[in-house]
């Protein structure tokens, strides 16, 4: 009987060390999400008036969305990094986050209006970077880097 459909294959080093730079990335997150929740009156009206309308009027099911895609992402990652199966679920988690605060964003209240084209960078590199990670994770599991 051959047992080798059973042994996990090493993942190579750039994957612990990716997964590692995405734990910060998703720190980072984690660190935006807080600011933005625990914004004063004082910071708000600190802002341009077109940005002050954005940040008065985010629903809390956007901050939900958006604790999901940080907090979802950052589990996910550390998961990752322990090489466990578990990040999937995790990563998906974060996805639908990602999706539903860019939604809010750019559909519903067309935040891009307001932002220089520079600007919009960032939010589509979160989107790709969300969908890599779940893309990553199923690699990872097909590969046998993950259990």
């Amino acid at each position: 009987m051959n047992n080798t459909t059973n042994i996990a294959t090493k993942a190579p080093k750039w994957f612990v060390i990716l997964a590692i730079a995405l734990v910060i990335w998703n720190l980072m997150g984690v660190m935006a999400f807080i600011m933005q929740i625990s914004m004063t009156a004082e910071q708000i009206a600190a802002l341009p008036p077109e940005q002050q309308t954005l940040y008065q009027n985010i629903p809390t099911w956007v901050n939900i969305a958006f604790a999901c895609a940080v907090f979802g992402g950052t589990l996910g990652c550390i998961a990752l990094v322990f090489k466990k199966a578990i990040a999937l679920p995790f990563l998906l988690i974060s996805l639908v986050g990602t999706i539903v605060q860019m939604f809010h964003g750019f559909v519903l209240t067309k935040s891009y209006e307001q932002l220089a084209p520079e600007e919009t960078v960032l939010p589509v590199m979160i989107i790709v970077i969300a969908l890599y990670l779940v893309w990553l994770t199923v690699h990872a599991k097909f590969k046998g880097w993950i259990a």
